[in-house]
């Protein structure tokens, strides 16, 4: 596409969005002047978005769009004057319009025009809105008619008032846009990487300067470092959004899973103003949408077998998503038949992924659910099938997945991802002449190891944190650092989803500005390592997944509890 194509698709795609999330609404009974008036604006700027195009560039694709925008406008023009009602079926028009329309912005994208069935459903779409305007298309000419069942014919409102309502609308709308400049993507991301090398360069120069002695070059890099900061800051910030529009965009989802199984399923969504990086956003849609297609499949039960159960008959399904810790949470809840851990691990024995001796934690057992293939072979079950890809889809992102869940009541699933991929803050520790990072919002506490607080156990140590005992591992024997370590330990305790684990390290070296650089497949087997940096002396430091090193010692911790307890 050339530039004015790029625009034109990405800003039509903004407020076909737009168009589908406020006609959901009105479905729901929500359909007040304000949200009617939303709609009709999202396609009129999409209509004189597209006939510019058409008309400045000559591009064909786009002459598709607006020929059948300009139908869908006239019937949005005549619900808001009050001339046609939005009744269900209506609605239920427009939402099949707004994905005619993703099917011709798709044309525009791919330089290609409509193929026969898209031609045929826009032909059908367009002599249903000719019926809701009572009109007909009689030898090229236009004939009254009555208006389809659910219409109404009123007076229009006055003409002035409208006028002067679109004044005002169009007149804050341009207020808003002169506010906004559109950048690409790809420069966006050009931009965080040349950051990313800033900060590297910076931690150099500083590192110099402090051992140069000199007071003036000290106190000149650390105001660089501390814009350099807020130039990372500011950067970082660009890439963020609210995760409100992609929770928004499964309410389409829902309505029509749920209607082709025969449920009747309401979708709460809260926490939509959290923020995380877009390419975060970009790269959680297949795992959210295979969550939620789960849950709506095998979680929430038809209203027959909700009603046998003593249920409402409408099924719940909630997002819900928080910040935690310098980390984003994401919740997929819904109150259907839950997790049955009895036959979750005859299967999984079945199919040899535990033996039949092995004791398992609650926690243990729903793990057993993201293995390839994993499911259950008779219908209405939470069988879990293909959730291994969204396993390995939150595990690419650095992110881990938890699940709880109450047979008979729901099951929630609960996605932890870091906020970013590109840069974070990091707390540098030191093991022998190897550097670690470890994430600075996993950190909670730094203290001096003493051998009176040690309690060893046969296979794990744990020390007595002011009365709660607190598992730790030794990085040293975790990553089998060879060097000797000197005569003190300390202590870096992390948590992670409300657990906490002790980090054994040789040096605290303070906090550290860390730009995340990938590791290769060499390296994809090594646990408890996310990723490496560069720090200002040019050496490689190692950043810690602090959510695997918890997972690894409190999983070893409950084997003991089990262990003990039979």
């Amino acid at each position: 596409m050339n530039p004015n194509q790029q625009a034109f698709v990405a800003e039509s795609r903004a407020l076909l969005q737009t168009m589908q999330d406020r006609l959901l609404q009105m479905e729901f009974g929500d359909g007040d002047a304000e949200t009617i008036n939303a709609v009709f604006h999202a396609v009129h700027t999409l209509y004189s978005a597209a006939h510019n195009l058409s008309e400045e560039a000559g591009d064909i694709e786009c002459r598709f769009v607006t020929e059948f925008v300009r139908e869908l406008e006239n019937v949005l023009d005549a619900v808001r004057s009050g001339t046609i009602a939005p009744d269900a079926a209506l609605v239920e028009v427009l939402l099949e319009c707004a994905e005619h329309l993703g099917a011709l912005l798709a044309c525009v994208e791919y330089d290609t025009e409509p193929d026969g069935d898209s031609a045929r459903d826009g032909k059908v779409l367009c002599d249903l809105l000719h019926q809701y305007l009572g009109l007909q298309s009689v030898t090229g000419k236009v004939a009254e008619q009555e208006p389809p069942e659910g219409v109404r014919r009123e007076a229009p409102a006055e003409p002035l008032v409208v006028a002067a309502t679109e004044q005002g609308q169009n007149v804050d709308k341009k207020a808003d846009e002169s506010m906004l400049v559109r950048v690409s993507a790809a420069k966006l991301d050009q931009l965080i990487d040349l950051v990313g090398e800033m900060v590297i360069a910076s931690a150099g120069a500083s590192m110099l300067a402090h051992k140069s002695g000199e007071t003036a070059l000290v106190e000149a890099t650390s105001v660089i470092t501390m814009l350099v900061e807020q130039i990372r800051d500011s950067a970082l910030q660009l890439r963020m959004v609210q995760i409100g529009e992609t929770f928004n965009r499964f309410q389409r989802v829902v309505r029509d899973v749920s209607r082709e199984l025969h449920k009747d399923v309401e979708l709460v969504i809260s926490g939509s103003e959290a923020e995380l990086d877009k390419t975060m956003v970009e790269k959680l849609g297949d795992p959210l949408m295979n969550l939620i297609r789960n849950a709506l499949e095998h979680g929430i039960e038809s209203p027959v077998v909700r009603a046998e159960k003593n249920k409402p008959p409408q099924g719940m399904l909630k997002l819900n998503a928080y910040h935690e810790s310098g980390s984003i949470v994401i919740e997929i809840s819904d109150d259907g038949a839950g997790l049955n851990k009895e036959k979750i691990l005859a299967r999984a024995r079945e199919r040899e992924l535990v033996s039949h001796n092995q004791a398992l934690s609650d926690g243990e057992i729903y793990a057993l659910i993201f293995e390839p293939g994993f499911s259950f072979s008779s219908k209405g079950e939470h069988s879990g099938a293909g959730l291994d890809v969204v396993k390995r889809g939150i595990a690419a992102l650095r992110g881990t997945v938890e699940v709880e869940s109450t047979e008979g009541m729901g099951t929630t699933f609960r996605l932890h991802l870091p906020l970013t991929l590109a840069i974070i803050d990091g707390f540098l520790v030191g093991v022998g002449k190897s550097a670690y990072v470890i994430p600075l919002g996993t950190v909670d506490e730094c203290i001096e190891l003493s051998e009176d607080d040690k309690v060893s156990t046969v296979n794990h140590q744990y020390i007595n944190l002011r009365g709660e005992v607190l598992p730790f591992v030794r990085l040293r024997d975790q990553f089998e650092v060879a060097e000797p370590g000197g005569r003190r330990e300390n202590i870096v305790v992390v948590q992670h989803a409300g657990q906490k684990i002790g980090l054994v390290v040789d040096e605290l070296m303070g906090e550290f500005q860390t730009v995340i650089k990938p590791l290769g497949s060499i390296f994809k087997h090594i646990k408890g390592i996310g990723g490496s940096t560069i720090l200002g002396s040019g050496d490689v430091a190692l950043i810690l997944d602090v959510q695997s090193l918890v997972a690894l010692t409190t999983a070893q911790q409950n084997h003991e509890q089990v262990a003990e307890a039979v």
